[in-house]
């Protein structure tokens, strides 16, 4: 399929697919919304501890590079792990500008060795933040009882509806250790039906620019 990079309201850019019409982020503002869904309403819950973070949908590493640029303030050491099914092409990660965005230039470095690093291993960005990036279909996720916090962030339901069922938000329930939290930015109706199904408690909350809500599931046994 065809991608391009498109710059977003918030003057971030993001990748498109074209013949879907959709996008890796919002496109009224990436870096909005990454700051929005998964920082203030997901890792600021987290402050003075070590965390294990899942990320359904790695992408092109800007919510990883918000969640290392956090870890720091909230005196957090991250355990990160990135899922991704379809690796980010290097010529794409060359046009992206986050590192200017977020005015994070004293990262660029760790921001290149995030997407230069081999699939498969842990990876030491800093003290604070061990990312492992894993390529595999969502589908396949088999962890248990092995994270603090979700950002799930794939593509939406109208163009992978199947992502967004029972079958996969009970595996991302069996992940998660009692008390964490996902988030998403998504807040339809059957999503929010699917994760009470599964034996999330779920909250609507403000969504970020250009979305009216969002979702936050807990899972408290």
């Amino acid at each position: 399929m065809n991608r391009k990079i498109i710059t977003t309201s918030d003057g971030s850019k993001t990748i498109q697919i074209e013949e879907l019409n959709e996008q890796y982020h919002s496109i009224h503002g990436a870096v909005q919304e990454a700051k929005h869904v998964f920082i203030k309403n997901g890792l600021n819950l987290f402050r003075d501890q070590e965390i294990s973070i899942l990320e359904i949908g790695f992408g092109t590493g800007l919510n990883a590079l918000i969640t290392l640029m956090c870890s720091k303030s909230s005196n957090l050491k991250v355990n990160y792990t990135g899922i991704e099914a379809y690796p980010v092409s290097k010529n794409e990660l060359d046009q992206l500008n986050y590192i200017t965005c977020l005015k994070a230039e004293d990262l660029a470095e760790e921001f290149s060795k995030m997407h230069e690093s081999r699939w498969e291993s842990n990876i030491v960005l800093t003290e604070e933040f061990i990312l492992t990036k894993r390529q595999q279909n969502f589908l396949n996720i088999e962890d248990v009882n092995a994270f603090d916090l979700i950002y799930f962030d794939a593509f939406g339901a109208r163009v992978q509806p199947e992502l967004w069922t029972e079958i996969l938000f009970e595996k991302m329930y069996r992940a998660m250790k009692t008390k964490a939290v996902l988030v998403t930015y998504s807040a339809k109706g059957s999503v929010r039906r699917a994760m009470r199904a599964v034996g999330f408690s779920v909250e609507k909350l403000p969504g970020p620019p250009g979305k009216r809500e969002m979702l936050r599931a807990t899972k408290l046994a």
